[in-house]
């Protein structure tokens, strides 16, 4: 069985632990009604299928991921010394639309907070049993999902999107009956918080608690957005201010997703951050072909989640958090208000996202109606996203000729010859030469992303007991942006198989 590259030789056994774990983390701090203590439930013979080196060095961890202690806590069958009694957190949530009441951490469970060079961070294991909130779920994952959740989380956090982290994926023999039997997972996420929109749409619409609303607004105003207590009159709370910031967020965020092809595939209101962060990676997918209707979830059986459609979908969610924090206004009309800053935060933030894939530092009077001819031009071909965009720098503006690269990802060489040549003229406006602009475009364009018949290979390469592929690929897409010649067929076309791959909720 090949396993991934070990890390540091364990070191000497420790008089404590050497992971910090914090005393009372936020959501200890607030108390009941907030949360249930649970303990993980073991799995059988728990082993490394994958860890993030880069994220361990980021927090502080290496040594202590090559001892016991961290296997045994993050496959949930022990806890560290210190270690604090972990909780599942309460939540409710609109899905797909509909009002789905009470949800919760029906498969997380919170470890605690600890202390990492990043600042205080939450460790989170999905997967390591039921909880109170599990309803009829079994709380496990399985491996398939964890694997492609600790690829996609650490992928997304090299291209500069904001997400959650994963730190780790432990596997098992122990049975996980989903559409067929298959094997048990845990991942372990790392962020700055899990909450969700619908934790506090929890309390105002579940449990009507208005002084809990209330008491859990506050505490995450004071610990992660403090700047702007320093913007209102002294004992005031400046919720407005940061509902808006919420959106703003979230605006950035979409705008970094349709940037890069990517598909969230369940925008329900409970995986939407209240930090802004990329959360909860289920049937996601970086599109290949672009279609502006794409739908990654095959469970989305209306399209309510396509690409197209989640800035829109993102803008729906922050008026279901409006509407659960009007308790917290004077006025119910204020928190409605208050979100109309996505939508000129999302075009500002979608404009700037395609120049700068376009490679356009100035502003030209046509550069909309360029940007979106060229994505026209990409959907009526069914272009490949990824490797269209990062062709472009190939463009030379004094050269007529299109750029083989370029012309082969296309059907209608006329067609995009006419969109090229008005691109070039363009381009003539820029100050930088076509050595510049290409190294410019090629930091906002990558090379690398995780295509889900990546994915697949090393899941496939996982369940035969050869992790090596898991660890290859998070290498690989670590530096999503470089070249890597020896990689190259990392970024190649999917294979005609590739086609009939389905993402459903369990994958």
């Amino acid at each position: 069985m090949n396993h991934p590259r070990d890390f540091p030789a364990t070191p000497a056994t420790p008089l404590r632990s050497l992971i910090a774990w914090r005393e009372g983390g936020l959501m200890s701090q607030l108390g009941e009604g907030f949360f249930e203590h649970v303990s993980a439930e073991p799995v059988e013979a728990p082993h490394w299928v994958g860890r993030s080196h880069a994220l361990a060095k980021q927090l502080g961890l290496t040594d202590w991921m090559a001892m016991d202690e961290a296997l045994a806590v993050l496959s949930g069958t022990g806890l560290g010394p210190g270690q604090p009694p972990p909780l599942a957190t309460a939540y409710s949530g609109h899905q797909f639309g509909v009002w789905a009441g009470a949800l919760g951490d029906g498969r997380a469970l919170l470890l605690g907070e600890i202390d990492t060079p990043l600042g205080p961070q939450e460790l989170q294991l999905k997967g390591s049993g039921a909880t109170p909130f599990s309803r009829r779920g079994d709380g496990r994952a399985v491996l398939r999902s964890s694997i492609r959740e600790f690829l996609c989380s650490e992928a997304m956090a090299a291209l500069g999107v904001p997400t959650t982290r994963a730190l780790a994926v432990v596997g098992s023999p122990l049975p996980v009956f989903r559409e067929t039997q298959e094997t048990a997972a845990i991942v372990t996420r790392v962020a700055p918080s899990f909450l969700r929109f619908g934790h506090f749409e929890h309390h105002c619409h579940t449990t009507r608690d208005p002084a809990r609303l209330r008491q859990l607004a506050d505490a995450v105003i004071e610990r992660f957005f403090g700047p702007l207590l320093e913007q209102t009159e002294p004992g005031a709370r400046p919720y407005r201010l940061w509902l808006q910031e919420v959106s703003r967020r979230t605006a950035q965020l979409i705008a970094q997703w349709q940037s890069l092809g990517f598909c969230h595939g369940v925008m329900n209101t409970d995986n939407m951050s209240i930090l802004g962060l990329t959360l909860d990676y289920g049937p996601f997918g970086f599109m290949d072909g672009f279609n502006p209707g794409h739908i990654c979830n095959h469970s989305d059986h209306q399209g309510r989640y396509a690409w197209g459609r989640q800035p829109q979908i993102a803008y729906w969610n922050l008026h279901a958090l409006a509407m659960a924090l009007r308790p917290l206004f004077d006025d119910p009309q204020e928190p409605g208000d208050a979100i109309e800053v996505f939508k000129s935060e999302f075009h500002k933030a979608w404009s700037h996202q395609l120049k700068s894939k376009l490679g356009l530092q100035s502003n030209g009077p046509d550069d909309e109606e360029l940007a979106r001819d060229w994505l026209g031009l990409m959907a009526d071909h069914r272009t490949d996203f990824t490797l269209a965009f990062r062709a472009l720098s190939s463009v030379r503006r004094d050269h007529p000729e299109v750029p083989a690269g370029l012309s082969d990802l296309f059907i209608d060489r006329e067609a995009l010859k006419a969109w090229v040549d008005r691109y070039r003229a363009r381009l003539t406006l820029e100050q930088t030469d076509d050595a510049q602009r290409a190294v410019q475009m090629n930091q906002v364009n990558p090379r690398y992303v995780l295509r889900n018949h990546l994915a697949e290979v090393a899941i496939e390469s996982a369940r035969q007991g050869d992790f090596s592929e898991v660890q290859r690929l998070l290498d690989v897409l670590a530096h999503p942006y470089d070249e890597q010649p020896e990689n190259a067929s990392y970024a190649a076309l999917p294979p005609s198989w590739a086609e009939d791959l389905e993402i459903s909720c369990s994958s």
